[in-house]
C-alpha cells in the first residue's frame, strides 16, 4: 500500500474490495478506477446504498458551467448560485451513466426516494435539490419536470435560538479588542446577517439620523435600521482607531472585507471567555435582537421590517 497526494493506492488481490466496502461502509466515498477491475458493475452496485457517486463526465461538467453562466446572468447570489450548482452536481452524477436529455420526471423520483431519503439527508436539502433541477431543465434544457409529483417534506417550524439579556451583554463585553467587540455589538443591536456587517461601509453610517443603511441584502432589498446612540459613539471611537478605506470591517488586507470565517473565530473567543456552552452562533444574536424587542413590546410589524423579512 502507498501514499499519493492524500490517497491510498491499494493491491485489490491483496485486499479485496468487498473487505474494504464492509470496512467504510457509511463512513467513506469511493471512487473507482475501472481499469483491470473485473466484475465492475457488482462493485457499483454495492457502493449505490452509502453516498458513492461517479464524477462528472466533460459533457456534464459544461452543463454545470453553462448553468452557473445562466444563474449569474439572471444575478442570484454567489451563495444560491453555489447551492444550486453543487445540487444539481450530486443529482447529474448520480445519473452518471444517463444522459441529461434522457433524464425524465421518473429519474427524479427515483432521485429522491434511492439518494436522499435512503440516506436521511434533510429536508432542507431535499427542496434545494428540486428547486436547482426545476430551474435547470426549464431554463437551460428547455424541459418541464414536474415537481408537483415529488412529496417534498413540510418544512420544520423551528423556533430561533435565542440567548438571554445577561447571555447577550456577557459575549459582548467579553472581548477588549474595540474591533471584536464592535462587530458583535452590531450584529446585536441592528439585528444584521454575518454577510450585512461585512458588506458595511462608511458611508452606510448615517450618524445624523442615527441609522444604517443595509444595502443589497438578502432578496436584493435596501432597509434601514436604526442605531443607538450608544452604539454610534462606539462606532465613532473605532474608527478613529482603525480608519477603514473602504469597508466598516476590514481584514488584514487594507481595502477588503474582514473574513467571515474570522468572524465566527471572533464568537467563538467571546464563548470560551464567558462559559457559555451552548451552541451559539452569529444568527443567535439577530434571533435574540429580535425576541427581547418582541419581550419589550415592540409592534412585530417593525421587527419585521428591520429584519427585512418578507415576511
Amino acid at each position: 500500500m502507498d501514499s499519493f497526494e492524500k490517497a491510498w493506492i491499494i493491491d485489490e488481490a491483496a485486499c479485496p474490495l468487498e473487505n474494504i466496502l464492509a470496512h467504510f461502509k457509511d463512513k467513506a466515498e469511493f471512487i473507482i478506477q475501472e481499469k483491470n477491475l473485473e466484475s465492475v458493475e457488482y462493485k457499483k452496485s454495492l457502493l449505490r446504498p452509502i453516498h458513492f457517486l461517479e464524477p462528472l463526465d466533460e459533457l456534464k461538467k459544461e452543463a454545470i458551467q453553462t448553468f452557473i453562466r445562466y444563474l449569474n446572468s439572471k444575478r442570484y447570489s454567489s451563495n444560491t448560485i453555489k447551492v444550486y450548482s453543487d445540487s444539481m452536481s450530486t443529482f447529474l452524477r448520480y445519473f452518471s451513466m444517463k444522459d441529461i436529455s434522457d433524464i425524465s420526471n421518473d429519474d427524479l423520483i427515483d432521485f429522491n426516494n434511492n439518494y436522499i431519503l435512503k440516506n436521511n439527508f434533510s429536508s432542507s436539502f431535499q427542496n434545494q435539490v428540486v428547486n436547482a433541477v426545476k430551474l435547470y431543465f426549464s431554463a437551460i434544457q428547455h424541459k418541464k419536470i414536474d415537481v408537483e409529483l415529488i412529496h417534498r417534506p413540510r418544512r420544520e417550524k423551528v423556533l430561533p435560538n435565542v440567548l438571554s439579556k445577561e447571555e447577550v451583554k456577557a459575549i459582548l463585553n467579553a472581548h477588549v479588542n474595540i474591533k471584536h467587540k464592535m462587530m458583535l455589538s452590531l450584529i446585536y443591536s441592528c439585528g444584521l446577517r454575518c454577510g450585512e456587517l461585512l458588506a458595511l461601509e462608511p458611508i452606510h453610517i448615517d450618524s445624523k439620523r442615527n441609522i444604517i443603511l443595509i444595502k443589497n441584502s438578502k432578496g436584493k432589498k435596501d432597509r434601514i435600521v436604526p442605531l443607538s446612540q450608544k452604539i454610534l459613539e462606539m462606532l465613532r471611537t473605532y474608527y478613529k482607531l482603525h480608519k477603514p478605506k473602504r469597508y466598516l470591517f476590514e481584514g488584514q488586507t487594507s481595502g477588503m472585507p474582514y473574513d467571515k470565517r474570522s468572524l465566527q473565530l471572533v464568537l467563538k473567543q467571546a464563548l470560551n471567555k464567558t462559559k457559555i456552552i451552548k451552541p451559539v452562533t452569529l444568527h443567535w444574536l439577530r434571533h435574540s435582537y429580535a425576541t427581547h424587542l418582541l419581550e419589550n413590546g415592540t409592534d412585530l410589524r417593525y421587527i419585521q421590517e428591520i429584519l427585512g423579512h418578507s415576511s
